[in-house]
């Protein structure tokens, strides 16, 4: 460096080659000493080499830097940087001090900030020179094992900052163990100080969407009062939205920044529900839940941060676009169902927080994209799809970083959101050192992205879906200190997706092949959507009998569409069984509605009414069914004169209603009788009963022989009467006329006198009742004990009730 100075073109002068050749045989001496020393070494320390060179690693010494303020400095600001050390090898690391070492130039490129992060050894060059002197802490010793905590502070003005933008800030740790007594670096830990302090020129224009999303809560089960009491799988939600939980944590810190709200409606509407009394499932019954209060305040809160803010809503349970698109597209009502999804998104937002929200918005999971996936969002309503850089990725030939905006064909917009800036918070956050690594890291993107060229840009940044606790902090830290800063203003994402697409940029969808097999394992199955079908099938023929479907189609609809949630994810088993707990939730209600068994029937008569009794269970009234009763064997019995009767079915809630059908017989024996519901559609309604009829019924060709035998024995009696009847009459006149002419009788004549009095003895007793009238002939006849006979038909048979 001496001789640079020089003027070029002339030679050193006497003196200043003097001097440069005693400096140099000055820096020589230490280094010749070390020669003479390094065979002596060995014998002197008797340390293993695995010690020894654990001893000069690097990493020998864990530095953690849990904090650094301010994370933008400028002109005038002190940096304050804490952390610890901790003593990871064998020996005892004495004369030991803390330091900051700034890298002599500002990084080049975002990929070259990738690169530094994923360095771990001490390198003098790319770390740069320690600040040194009094902005150290010094430890005498650091004993293994042991955890000692550290701060320095040191002006902004003694970091030796160049021009805008982002520096690498090294901490390290310098010291001396037994195996080498010198100072060396034994432990240091990199992030990242972005300098800008003067007004950027061109600022970029960041959007930050900020997600209230949660997983599935609510069950389709209902209490059976007028307020349809909710029922929850668990008070997991009340966790979420009490003080220090998740969603209170996103809630609290987005309402202070600058942010676009992205809000799944289901969560609004099962917050909602606690608010009034609502139960929690516990086993295999339910307890009351608790928290109303809790609910209220949340809702109250967000509807007072939202206001006059930008709020984006998501189709109702945020549905897994990228699952509908690979495995449910083809599945019928798929498709539909995402479409009333979205139709009741914007209803349900603007109900419960007084806001008109953002509806042509999709976002499917990590910003993956394909074309069927952007078809699906298309089918919905949506005219812009939240994409990500890594699945829209720009050409190598692109040396910036392009608007978000991308028109991708048929209208539609792709709002590429940036990888690297929305991926920066994933992890454990925490970890106090991971969290302010993080924050530091993003915001080194975010400048270095402001300084790639002089063009006006629009950002996007797309976090995870359901950011925990710790992460939502680390999220509000880092975009408190970005929006704090002078390289970026917010803007909202409708405007981000309408401004100027960049000409270079990428617009061209990704294949079905590029699409991340990771995410596709994820992603509910062909049969999972095969089983929300078959629900919506129960569910359209069972609403049809009822007097008010909105009980019933509203919780268990909405509770559909929080099966094909993107919240199932990698939890496919959970998906499985509360898709299983829906079915078999709406199969008791339809069982509701049922016909009641019946046990075998006897027909006596040759008609009879049979009745079938319908009950129902549910507290609403059930209309618009048809209850048909056939026979299977019309030949020997018909219902009403034919193979089958129906009657139409009309029942107040809790009540059974018998509807009675009429039969004629033919024939003796069994019959099979089938009795089944119907809709008004034709579609069978429960299961069919059935039972047998037992006819036992005399048929007309028996009753013409029994008719036959009656008459000839009538017709044998009234012969034998008036034969006996004239007999009678003669003896009396013959005896009359022996009394005449004899006045005396022979023993003869007194014997037959005797027999004639027998016969007519005989005739009288019998001879029949008088059909004319009930009073006896004789005044010592008796009265008769029946009725007289009627000439009116036969009445029907008897009646068969069960």
């Amino acid at each position: 460096m001496a001789e640079a100075a020089d003027f070029q073109g002339t030679s050193p002068s006497p003196a200043r080659r003097w001097l440069l050749r005693t400096g140099a045989l000055f820096a020589g001496v230490p280094l010749l000493a070390g020669l003479f020393q390094l065979p002596a070494a060995p014998s002197v320390q008797a340390a293993p080499k695995a010690a020894l060179s654990e001893a000069t690693g690097s990493n020998t010494v864990e530095v953690s830097l849990d904090s650094l303020s301010p994370s933008v400095p400028t002109e005038g600001d002190t940096v304050t940087v804490s952390g610890t050390v901790t003593n990871k090898g064998k020996q005892t690391v004495t004369d030991a001090h803390v330091g900051l070492r700034v890298a002599p130039a500002a990084v080049k490129g975002r990929s070259s900030i990738d690169d530094a992060a994923k360095r771990t050894g001490f390198d003098q060059y790319a770390d740069g020179p320690e600040v040194g002197g009094k902005y150290v802490e010094k430890f005498s010793a650091l004993a293994t094992g042991v955890a000692q905590p550290f701060t320095i502070s040191v002006p902004v003005k003694e970091l030796d900052l160049g021009s805008d933008g982002v520096y690498q800030l090294g901490v390290s740790l310098s010291g001396r163990t037994a195996a080498a007594q010198y100072d060396q670096v034994l432990g240091i830990q990199r992030t990242f100080l972005p300098w800008q302090p003067d007004e950027a020129g061109t600022k970029t224009k960041t959007t930050f969407l900020w997600p209230l999303i949660s997983k599935t809560h609510l069950t389709a089960e209902t209490g059976p009062g007028e307020r349809q009491t909710p029922v929850f799988l668990n008070d997991d939600l009340a966790k979420e939205i009490s003080a220090g939980g998740r969603l209170e944590q996103l809630l609290t810190l987005g309402k202070d920044l600058d942010i676009t709200w992205v809000i799944d409606p289901d969560l609004l509407a099962s917050v909602v529900a606690m608010t009034g009394g609502y139960q929690v499932r516990s086993g295999d019954t339910t307890v009351a839940g608790r928290n109303q209060t809790v609910a209220k305040e949340w809702l109250a809160e967000l509807e007072t941060a939202v206001q006059g803010e930008e709020v984006i809503a998501l189709p109702f349970a945020d549905p897994d676009l990228a699952a509908l698109a690979h495995n449910g597209r083809t599945i019928t009502g798929s498709l539909s169902r995402l479409k009333d999804a979205t139709d009741v998104a914007s209803d349900t937002v603007q109900n419960i927080l007084r806001v008109e929200p953002e509806t042509d918005f999709a976002w499917p999971v990590n910003g993956a994209v394909d074309p069927s996936i952007v078809k699906v969002a298309i089918s919905a309503g949506a005219d812009k799809v939240i994409a990500r850089s890594d699945s829209l990725q720009e050409s190598s030939s692109l040396s910036y970083t392009p608007n978000a905006a991308r028109p991708v064909g048929g209208g539609t917009t792709a709002v590429v959101a940036d990888a690297r800036m929305s991926t920066a918070f994933q992890g454990d956050m925490t970890k106090a050192e991971s969290s302010t690594l993080a924050v530091q890291r993003f915001l080194a993107q975010s400048l270095t992205t402001d300084l790639q060229n002089s063009k006006r840009r629009s950002i996007v940044i797309a976090p995870q879906r359901m950011p925990s606790a710790s992460q939502a902090q680390t999220m509000a830290q880092a975009l408190t200190a970005l929006q704090g800063g002078n390289w970026s203003q917010p803007q909202e994402l409708a405007a981000a997706a309408a401004a100027k697409p960049d000409p270079s940029a990428n617009t061209k969808i990704p294949s079905a092949s590029a699409y991340p097999s990771s995410l596709r394992k994820q992603a509910l199955s062909k049969s999972a959507f095969e089983e929300i079908r078959a629900t919506q099938a129960d569910l359209d023929r069972f609403k049809v009998i009822l007097s008010d479907q909105s009980r019933v189609v509203t919780p268990v609809g909405r509770t559909m569409d929080r099966e094909m949630s993107t919240s199932w994810r990698g939890s496919s088993m959970d998906a499985a069984v509360y898709r299983n707990s829906v079915q078999s939730y709406l199969n008791s209600l339809t069982e509701r509605v049922r016909l009641i068994e019946k046990s075998e029937t006897k027909l006596s008569g040759r008609s009879a009414t049979i009745p079938v009794t319908v009950q129902n269970n549910l507290v609403q009234g059930v209309d618009n069914l048809t209850l048909r009763l056939t026979s299977e064997a019309p030949k020997r019995l018909k219902i009403a004169d034919h193979d089958f009767d129906e009657q139409s079915v009309d029942i107040s809630g809790g009540h059974s209603e018998s509807v009675k059908f009429t039969t004629n017989a033919e024939a003796n024996g069994p019959v099979t009788v089938v009795a089944q519901l119907y809709t008004v559609d034709g579609e069978k309604y429960g299961d069919e009963v059935r039972f047998t009829v037992d006819v036992t019924e005399v048929t007309p060709t028996v009753m013409l022989v029994i008719a036959g035998g009656v008459l000839l024995l009538v017709l044998a009696g009234f012969r034998m009467y008036t034969q006996r009847k004239r007999a009678a009459a003669r003896l009396e006149a013959e005896g009359a006329l022996t009394d005449d002419e004899t006045s005396e009788s022979t023993p003869r004549d007194d014997d037959a006198n005797t027999e004639a009095a027998s016969v007519v003895h005989t005739v009288e007793e019998e001879r029949p009742v008088n059909s004319g009238t009930d009073e006896p002939e004789h005044a010592s006849d008796p009265a008769p004990d029946t009725a007289r006979e009627s000439a009116d038909p036969s009445g029907t048979g008897e009646r068969v009730d069960r």
